[in-house]
């Protein structure tokens, strides 16, 4: 039959009997990305095809997992991680409520990492079967490009499967990587962290990022005494700096020991466990020492080069607005394209991948008004602009609306942390360009923002909306005075 396929950014009609294939599509790489694009072209009637590296909670070049780095060694297991972590606070709260709870409260690690094995282990075989079940041909082994209609598969018994297709879909996703830093080996990364097999009572974290603050907060949340290093003067490079401010606040109120302006110039292993030294001469033993600097796109074992498939200065796919490379037949999802790096991305990414191949219906993914969160205790939330880029790109007045009051669970415990929220609005026009928060609960409250900011809220929308009270959520719709206004060529000021 006759298949309708996207030609330079125009559906035509081709003639699938000028050439015969295994599939329709073949997928190397079973993440979100990958299992999402694989299910939605079954559904539209593809024969497809797909292969993932044997599973393990810890990644290699030659080990992986249906699910992906989101499911098994990422975002999952990281939340499970924070909901334990958080759990601590809230014991040391309920003594305010109430709540007659011993002085010692013990916290067993191993337990929590069973049950946050067992949980990866029942979504990989969820993902197994969704696939199963749409049809999908589910291969285990490495991939690789042989030809550009053509990938071989090398199983776990070293066999190797050669199978055409008419269409390949790239979907390796990313791993953790190391600074080329003396000692490297004896430090671990974000993946070893979520399977250490005791918990370290004192940790140093080195990077400024989501997955570092994270970790960071994890560790101290359950106990550890925590040693933060970033580079710069605040973490979280690339978000509003007010809420950098916040975060950098929170933590150390919650007991985590910062470093800003600082690397580390070496790791060596020692009787007492691992010592790091900082660029400023100072020196720290640790149980554990964690690189969360960085991610790097699974590219190197693909043969990508030997198929012409272009790659950028980081390894990743270079892509087209549809997700296409350089070859027409050849696509890419996800990480491995170093867009932006985020589960719900890959899964636009994968589904507007199957809309555009085999739906017949062309379909650029949308990167505007992405929400995000990082999960510290307690967590930023984030949609559209922050002040800074909002600024950078006004052509005239941006109005900044901020609310930081005491949660109200706050003045019952005690707890001297303070949540706020943010609002950047377009003077002249009044819509809402971006919005964050850090505080219980902000990704919960975020992503129904996000959706008002998707449809081009403005400051009035959200004024004329009744709040949910008592509730902290309610602010958004209720923060009525201006904070600041700043001209979009002016620099902007924070009052933290």
């Amino acid at each position: 039959m006759a298949r309708k396929m996207l030609i330079d950014g125009e559906i035509t009609q081709t003639n699938e009997e000028e050439a015969h294939y295994d599939f329709d599509l073949f997928v190397i790489g079973a993440g979100s990305g990958g299992v999402r694009a694989s299910r939605f072209s079954a559904n539209y009637g593809a024969k497809v095809g797909i292969c993932e590296l044997p599973f393990h909670p810890i990644s290699s070049e030659v080990i992986g997992g249906v699910g992906g780095t989101c499911v098994i060694r990422g975002c999952v297991p990281k939340k499970i991680l924070v909901y334990g972590a958080s759990l601590g606070g809230e014991i040391e709260d309920a003594r305010s409520y109430g709540w007659e709870v011993n002085e010692k409260v013990d916290f067993n690690w191993q337990k929590l990492l069973h049950k946050k094995t067992d949980e990866i282990l029942r979504l990989n075989g969820i993902y197994k079967r969704l696939l199963t079940n749409a049809g999908v041909k589910l291969f285990e082994g490495e991939g690789k490009l042989v030809g550009p209609n053509e990938v071989e598969v090398t199983q776990l018994d070293g066999t190797k499967l050669s199978y055409s297709a008419k269409h390949i879909l790239i979907a390796t996703g990313s791993r953790a990587q190391r600074p080329a830093i003396p000692g490297q080996e004896f430090a671990i990364t974000s993946d070893e962290a979520l399977s250490l097999e005791e918990f370290p009572k004192h940790a140093v974290v080195l990077g400024g990022g989501y997955i570092a603050v994270e970790f960071a907060s994890i560790w101290r949340g359950m106990g550890a005494t925590v040693e933060l290093l970033f580079r710069k003067e605040l973490p979280l490079r690339g978000f509003d700096d007010e809420m950098r401010a916040v975060v950098a606040r929170n933590m150390e109120g919650r007991g985590v020991n910062l470093h800003p302006r600082t690397t580390i110039t070496e790791v060596i292993k020692t009787e007492d466990g691992v010592k790091v030294t900082t660029d400023h001469g100072e020196e720290i033993t640790a149980d554990v020492v964690l690189f969360a600097t960085g991610r790097a796109p699974n590219t190197k074992r693909l043969n990508l080069e030997a198929v012409g498939v272009e790659l950028d200065k980081t390894g990743a796919v270079k892509v087209d607005e549809y997700s296409r490379t350089n070859i027409p037949n050849i696509w890419a999802v996800g990480d491995v394209t170093n867009r932006i790096n985020l589960t719900p991305v890959a899964l636009m990414e994968g589904t507007y991948f199957a809309k555009t191949v085999f739906g017949g219906q062309p379909s650029k993914p949308d990167y505007r008004d992405v929400p995000c969160a990082v999960f510290a205790i307690p967590p930023l939330s984030v949609v559209g602009l922050s002040e800074e880029q909002a600024i950078e790109q006004a052509n005239g007045d941006i109005s900044v609306f901020t609310s930081t009051f005491n949660p109200l669970k706050n003045t019952i415990s005690g707890r001297q942390e303070k949540s706020v929220m943010k609002l950047v609005v377009d003077a002249e026009t009044d819509k809402v360009l971006g919005a964050s928060m850090c505080g219980p609960d902000a990704p919960e409250i975020m992503q129904g923002i996000a959706v008002a900011l998707k449809c081009g809220a403005t400051k009035a929308q959200l004024d004329s909306t009744v709040g949910i009270h008592p509730s902290a959520a309610e602010e958004f719709v209720t923060m009525r005075t201006e904070t600041r206004r700043v001209s979009g060529s002016g620099k902007p000021k924070t009052n933290l």
